[in-house]
């Protein structure tokens, strides 16, 4: 009889994401992954006691890339990398954007950057250093709803035929508009 199978806990949490990116986490069980596998379920059980403490590993894992996107300077414009990088993440992972962010998930803000570490980012664009942390929550925040709709229509083919470059030119243009607007609305209040 041939040796049975043994898999490293990092390859069942890769099994999982697998699933998860596919059909969402809520999709994600014992079976399913053993299933992807090739396995029965006694290795997923070797290395996990239940299925929402492997949850919380594929959890920690999107956490993980989440946060590599954040941190990754898609532009040279420290804001315009916000948006582009959660632009990224749906086109790339649209069964998990459905779950977390459109179907508001109980762990979102597990997954999301801490707006301190995305106001500080913001504070690297040379336009955005003369406004407060308060009107810098506003300015995120119209520019969160404007890219969250964005990639809503992108990920469910409302936009066809549009690129990735042209959505990125699109939520420049965007972040510029609501930049220089904003900046008005400072200068006329004095």
């Amino acid at each position: 009889m041939p040796p049975k199978a043994r898999f490293s806990k990092e390859a069942i949490v890769d099994a999982a994401l697998a699933i998860a990116d596919r059909e969402g986490l809520d999709a994600v069980t014992i079976r399913k992954i053993a299933d992807e596998l090739g396995s029965s379920i006694a290795p997923i059980y070797v290395n996990f006691k239940d299925v929402e403490e492997l949850k919380d590993a594929v959890l920690d894992r999107i956490v993980a890339l989440s946060a590599e996107m954040a941190q990754t300077p898609y532009s040279p414009d420290p804001f315009l990398s916000i948006g582009i990088a959660s632009l990224k993440f749906a086109r790339e992972h649209p069964a998990l954007f459905r779950e977390l962010a459109i179907n508001n998930h109980p762990r979102l803000k597990d997954v999301q950057t801490p707006v301190g570490e995305l106001l500080a980012y913001m504070k690297r664009k040379p336009e955005l250093e003369l406004f407060s942390d308060e009107e810098l929550m506003g300015i995120l925040f119209k520019m969160r709803v404007f890219q969250l709709g964005l990639s809503v229509m992108d990920i469910n083919g409302a936009l066809p035929g549009a690129s990735e470059e042209a959505l990125i030119e699109l939520l420049r243009q965007t972040g510029e508009d609501l930049i220089a607007a904003e900046l008005a609305r400072k200068h006329a209040a004095r």
